[in-house]
């Protein structure tokens, strides 16, 4: 007697619409303070205020500064809590917008799109899409999804791991290498010559295929270490047997 075969549940047209939404949310795409800026998830999480603290006394009084709702000078456990009192919003925020794009289909899309081609390229399945794109800008929103993604058993463990390390070489790229790192293609030797022998697309692309070569250097290490998982078309069906 053969085994009853698990189709992939049909996708509708929604959900290929929230998908594409959900892509220009979290790519940074539509970062703005524009009226768009609204579509952005960055933009729309936006940033604590700035806190007073004092420099020094001069003559006429006191000298004032501002900095992060974290303060200056903090240290230990106490500076630590406060930091991760702001990654709070942000990790609230990615979940609850993973479930209403979940809601609308845009998980099942992501799978049925995207597991052809992260399968080849990291092992992971199509529906880690949307956290692979999240941490591209957000480490934090990245991590939160990720995590929900395997507790809900869209990922195995092995997978997760692969995927963590994806994630962990060159964090948040995009937005750390063009608020930080650009700058220095803006260099100029003394004689007006480009200081910096190569491009920004040059960079990217860089960047982004080490994003590949660590997490594979990882799958080969599980390899080794742990042996082989079952076929990835076998944990596909039983993820989806588990979902449907």
């Amino acid at each position: 007697m053969t085994e009853p075969t698990v189709k992939d549940p049909k996708v509708k047209i929604g959900g290929y619409i929230a998908l594409v939404f959900a892509i220009v949310f979290f790519s940074g795409l539509m970062k703005s303070n524009e009226w768009y800026g609204v579509f952005d998830f960055t933009t729309l999480n936006g940033s604590f205020g700035k806190v007073a603290y004092s420099v020094s006394d001069t003559a006429d009084g006191v000298e004032v500064a501002t900095t992060s709702l974290r303060g200056k000078g903090g240290s230990g456990a106490r500076d630590g809590f406060i930091f991760a009192l702001t990654l709070i919003p942000t990790v609230m925020f990615a979940l609850g917008m993973i479930n209403v794009l979940e809601h609308y289909g845009a998980l099942k899309a992501a799978r049925k799109l995207l597991t052809p081609l992260l399968r080849p390229l990291m092992g992971i399945p199509g529906n880690s899409g949307l956290a692979l794109i999240a941490s591209l800008q957000s480490t934090d929103a990245g991590a939160a999804m990720t995590r929900q993604l395997k507790d809900e058993k869209h990922l195995t463990k092995r997978e997760t791991d692969v995927f963590t390390m994806f994630q962990f070489t060159a964090g948040a790229a995009i937005v750390n290498f063009f608020s930080s790192g650009a700058v220095l293609f803006t260099l100029t030797n003394p004689d007006g010559s480009t200081a910096v022998p190569s491009s920004i697309g040059l960079a990217v692309i860089v960047m982004f295929a080490f994003k590949f070569v660590g997490a594979n250097l990882f799958r080969l290490y599980l390899n080794i270490t742990e042996g082989k998982e079952g076929s990835t078309k076998d944990n596909d069906k039983k993820m989806l047997e588990e979902t449907v």
